[in-house]
C-alpha cells in the first residue's frame, strides 16, 4: 500500500495537484492557470487542451517538487469545477468545440423554450435542479446544433460528452474509461436523482443522443489507471469540486454544512438519504457519500463571490492584489450605507434570475473607494446568509455552525462579517484545501489508505472559530438594506 494520496483539483481558473499523507498532511501542491474567453457578453469558454494539459503539468510538476516516490502514491483523487461541457472526437481524441463553461449564460433562450414547453416543474422533480443556464445539458444542445455532424457522430458514440471529471479520466486513462460520478451527472439537468439514470424525457427535449453519455459510477472506486513515471497507478475517486469540499470537510452527517468561497460560493448542507424538494430557491443534488454510497445535499450557489474582489482589483483597479481588500474594508467602520450586488452574470440561489446584473446603491457625494471595497466584502457574506436562511427553512434543521474553505476563507474580517451576519459560529479548519483533500480521501477509502468515515473524521482540525457579536437591531437594519438593493437588480437586462 502507497503512502501517499495525488489529489488533482481541476478548477475554474486553475489546475492544481496536491499530494496528501495519510495523516492529511498536505506534502506539496503546485498551481496553473489557464485562459479563459469570452467570445461576447455572457460567454465563457475554455480550451478542454489546456485544461489537461495544465493538469498533466502540476501532476508532474508536484512530484518532482516533493520527490515523492511514485511507486508510494497509492491512488488518484478527481474534483473539478462542474457543469463546464465538453464534446469531443472518440476517434482523435480532440474537442469539437470549446469547453462551455458553467458560467456561461448563451443557452439562455433555451431554458426559456423549455421552461414555455411546460418542463419546469419536472426539471425540478426528477433531476434536482431548477432550469438555467448554469447546468450542462442545454450547453451539449447548443454544441450539437452548431457543430457540424456532431449530433450524427455522438448518436453513433462517434463524439463523447463529458463533464471535466470525465474529459480527465477519459484522457489519463488513454480512452479506456468514459465515466462520470454520481455527483457530476446530478449537475447536468438531465440526470433523474432518484432513478440514478440518465433521463430519457430530458434528452429527447434537449434532442441529446444517449450514445454521447459517460457510465455513472460511485464516488469512491476504481475507474481505471493512469501511466505515471512508468507505473499504472488507480484513479479512485472523483467528485464534483462543492461535493468533494463537503467531504473534505467531514460533513458526512445529516444537518452538516459547508460554504466555499471560490469564485464563486457554494454552500451545501447534508440530508442523508432524504431528498428535499426546495420551497425557497435551492438544489437537491447528490453528494459523496462513504464507500461510494449516495446521499443527498441541499445546494445554494452564489455565482459571484471571490471573483467579486477579483472585480474590484482588475477591472476597478482599486487595490493591486486580493488580500489587500481585507485591509481596506477595516479602513471604514461600515459601508456609508453602500451596496454592492455583483449580479454580473444573473444571481444564483434563492432568486434564479438570469437577467439581474450587478449594481451599486447608495452612493453619496461622502462615499470612499474603502467603503465600496468594504460592501464588496460584505456582498459575499450577505449573498451567503440568503442561503443558510432558505436551507433552514426548507428542512427545519437550524445550522449550529458553519465550515468554510476556498480562497477568500483566508480574509478575517470576511469570516467574521459572515458570523455576524448569520449570528451563527463559523469555523475554518488548517487544511483549507477541502476539494482536493475530499478527492483524497474518496481516493484513499476506494483503495484501503483509510477505513471509514470515522478515521477522516478524527484527522480533521479546526483552526480558527469565529463567533458571532453584532446585535440583532443592526444585523436586521443591515439585511433590510441588502434586500432593498437585490430589487434593484433583478431583472434587469433586456430578454
Amino acid at each position: 500500500m502507497g503512502t501517499y494520496i495525488l489529489a488533482l483539483d481541476q478548477g475554474t481558473t486553475s489546475s492544481r495537484a496536491i499530494i496528501f499523507d495519510r495523516e492529511q498532511n498536505i506534502i506539496g501542491t503546485a498551481q496553473k492557470e489557464f485562459t479563459q474567453f469570452y467570445p461576447r457578453e455572457g460567454w465563457v469558454e475554455q480550451d478542454p487542451m489546456e485544461i489537461y494539459s495544465s493538469q498533466v503539468a502540476v501532476m508532474n510538476e508536484v512530484i518532482a517538487q516533493t520527490g515523492v516516490n511514485v511507486n508510494d502514491i497509492a491512488a488518484v483523487g478527481i474534483t473539478n469545477q462542474r457543469e463546464t461541457t465538453i464534446l469531443w472526437d472518440k476517434e482523435t481524441g480532440r474537442p469539437i468545440y470549446n469547453a462551455i463553461v458553467w458560467q456561461c449564460r448563451r443557452t439562455a433562450e433555451i431554458v426559456d423554450k423549455l421552461k414555455a414547453d411546460g418542463l419546469g416543474e419536472y426539471i425540478r422533480t426528477t433531476t434536482g435542479l431548477v432550469p438555467d443556464a448554469y447546468f450542462s445539458g442545454t450547453k451539449i444542445k447548443w454544441i450539437l446544433d452548431r457543430v457540424e455532424g456532431a449530433r450524427e457522430k455522438a448518436a453513433r458514440g462517434e463524439v463523447l460528452f463529458g463533464t471535466v471529471d470525465s474529459w480527465l479520466i477519459w484522457k489519463l486513462t488513454g480512452g479506456e474509461a468514459h465515466v462520470t460520478d454520481y455527483t457530476n451527472a446530478s449537475r447536468t439537468m438531465i440526470f433523474d436523482i432518484k432513478n440514478l439514470t440518465w433521463d430519457k424525457r430530458m434528452l429527447e427535449a434537449l434532442d441529446i443522443p444517449e450514445g454521447c453519455l459517460p457510465t455513472v459510477c460511485s464516488c469512491s472506486e476504481v475507474y481505471g489507471h493512469t501511466l505515471l513515471q512508468g507505473r499504472m497507478i488507480p484513479i479512485a475517486g472523483s467528485a464534483g469540486d462543492q461535493q468533494a469540499a463537503l467531504f473534505g470537510q467531514c460533513c458526512f452527517d445529516e444537518g452538516e454544512s459547508k460554504n466555499t468561497y471560490g469564485t464563486g460560493c457554494f454552500l451545501l448542507m447534508n440530508t442523508g438519504e432524504r431528498m428535499y424538494e426546495s420551497k425557497n430557491g435551492l438544489i437537491t443534488t447528490i453528494t459523496a457519500g462513504p464507500k461510494g454510497k449516495v446521499r443527498y445535499a441541499l445546494e445554494g450557489s452564489v455565482f459571484v463571490g471571490g471573483a467579486v474582489i477579483q472585480w474590484i482589483r482588475d477591472e476597478m483597479r482599486f487595490i493591486t492584489e486580493s488580500r489587500d481588500a481585507e485591509y481596506y474594508a477595516a479602513k471604514v467602520k461600515d459601508t456609508g450605507g453602500v451596496y454592492l450586488v455583483p449580479a454580473f452574470t444573473g444571481l444564483g440561489a434563492p432568486y434564479w434570475d438570469m437577467y439581474a446584473r450587478g449594481c451599486i446603491v447608495g452612493i453619496t457625494r461622502g462615499t470612499k473607494r474603502e467603503h465600496i471595497i468594504r460592501a464588496a466584502q460584505e456582498s459575499i457574506a450577505y449573498q451567503s446568509f440568503d442561503l443558510v436562511d432558505a436551507m433552514e427553512k426548507d428542512t427545519g434543521i437550524p445550522l449550529k455552525g458553519l465550515k468554510v474553505d476556498g480562497g477568500a476563507s483566508r480574509d478575517k474580517f470576511l469570516m467574521q462579517f459572515q458570523s455576524d451576519i448569520l449570528s451563527k459560529p463559523v469555523l475554518r479548519p488548517v487544511i483549507r484545501e477541502s476539494t482536493a483533500l475530499g478527492a483524497a480521501g474518496l481516493a484513499g477509502l476506494a483503495v484501503g489508505v483509510w477505513n471509514g468515515t470515522e478515521e477522516l473524521k478524527k484527522l480533521w482540525r479546526c483552526d480558527v472559530k469565529f463567533e458571532p457579536d453584532m446585535n440583532e437591531e443592526r444585523k436586521e437594519g443591515l439585511l433590510r438594506g441588502w434586500h432593498k438593493a437585490i430589487g434593484r437588480s433583478l431583472d434587469w437586462a433586456e430578454r
